[in-house]
This record gives structure tokens, sequence and C-alpha cells, in this order.
């Protein structure tokens, strides 16, 4: 067996030429999705007694919130909530983030 076979492709320092068919770029680069939703303590300060916590997450990133009602309705928030982040990162930029506006005018 030759030394260039055992060679790992990571290791290697040929690059794929710029004609090389390409798969389609994935626009959604990061996919929020539900977590845990669970049965939790009612925030302090705080009223009713059927809260869940729900935890959103994308690879090390994690969203964790609090809702009150029933564990469909809190779920269905939580999903709603990730689908929510999915399109906003499908844009590129959050909704939320400031954006450049043209000087005023004179």
């Amino acid at each position: 067996m030759s030394e260039e076979s055992n060679i790992k492709p990571e290791e290697s320092n040929i690059k794929p030429a710029e004609t090389d068919i390409k798969p389609p770029e994935n626009k959604m680069k990061s996919k929020y999705s539900v977590i845990t939703v669970e049965k939790t303590a009612t925030p302090d300060g705080l009223t009713g007694d059927n809260w869940y916590r729900y935890v959103i997450g994308e690879g090390g990133s994690k969203i964790e919130g609090k809702k009150p009602g029933s564990l469909k309705a809190v779920t269905e928030h939580a999903h709603t909530a990730a689908e929510e982040l999915n399109a906003r990162s499908v844009q590129g930029r959050s909704t939320y983030a400031p954006t450049k506006r043209p000087p005023p005018k004179k």
C-alpha cells in the first residue's frame, strides 16, 4: 500500500476546482428546534400554577422561556418561536438588528 493512500481527505492540500459542481447552498444555515418542554414552578412575582419551561436550541445556542398554559399550547408556542428564528436566519440578519439609514436630506 502506498503512502499516498493513507492520507485522509482533511489532511490533503488539494482543494476542489472552481469548476467543480457544488451542492446548492443551504440558505438556512442554522436550524433552531424545540429541545424540551417541561412543567416548572411559577416564576417569582407571577401568578398561576400551570407554568412550563421550554428550551429552543441550535448547536451550542440555547434559548429558554417560561410560559403559562397547557402543555400543548406552550409546545406550539415553542415550535412557532423556533420557526420564526429560522425564518430570520434565512434573511441573514435579525429583524431586531439596527439597519443603516440614509443620511437626512438637507
